[in-house]
């Protein structure tokens, strides 16, 4: 079972592919002209093992938004095509991570349907060049996209590291969520 995915998005706002490999080696090339936000996936992949390619141009010389917008928007259609029928998967997990000061608890659920909470604030207005508040925009977008349930706590004195830990643990705890262990889909109502 090959669980790959390729997809592409044009907008007059942006042009982006992904290419998305869940059963990965934590590979990337990542290129999205927001060099914070880069940072981020490529932690992400390293940390979920999943193998990503992202190529995106979008309009930051307004700002960020849009970019990271539709890089959600994208790599949620990309998880749901790579997923596919979910049969086998665990499904739901969660991971804690620390960094330094900093501790983010995430929790996913691979159910169908989307839903993102999100618990956590930023001191500052930017992280790098990254525009703080976009971050739960694209936990949103990626949440609506992909049809899964994304939780998310985060505290800490450090925005980067407050940050960094979100994507580490959402990462893990996908990891462990998509991992194949059954051959049966994993609801008593028989779909995902």
């Amino acid at each position: 079972m090959s669980r790959i995915a390729n997809v592409e998005r044009k907008t007059t706002e942006t042009e982006i592919a992904i290419k998305m490999n869940l059963d990965g080696d934590g590979k990337y090339d990542i290129s999205t002209g927001v060099n914070f936000f880069n940072h981020m996936l490529e932690s992400f992949s390293k940390h979920s093992m999943i193998d990503l390619e992202i190529k995106a141009i979008g309009d930051i010389e307004i700002d960020d938004h849009h970019t990271i917008e539709d890089v959600g928007i994208l790599l949620g259609e990309a998880f749901s095509e790579a997923i596919g029928d979910k049969v086998g998967i665990r499904r739901m997990a969660h991971a804690i991570v620390p960094m330094d000061e900093s501790v983010a608890t995430v929790a996913v659920d691979i159910s169908g349907r989307s839903y993102c909470n999100m618990e956590f604030q930023f001191k500052n207005d930017k992280i790098g060049d990254m525009t703080a508040d976009v971050i739960v925009h694209f936990f949103e977008s990626f949440a609506s996209s992909a049809k899964l349930n994304i939780y998310a706590e985060a505290k800490g004195a450090n925005d980067h590291h407050k940050a960094e830990a979100i994507f580490k643990a959402f990462a893990k705890a996908l990891k462990y969520a998509i991992k194949v262990e059954h051959d049966q889909i994993p609801s008593t109502k028989g779909v995902l």
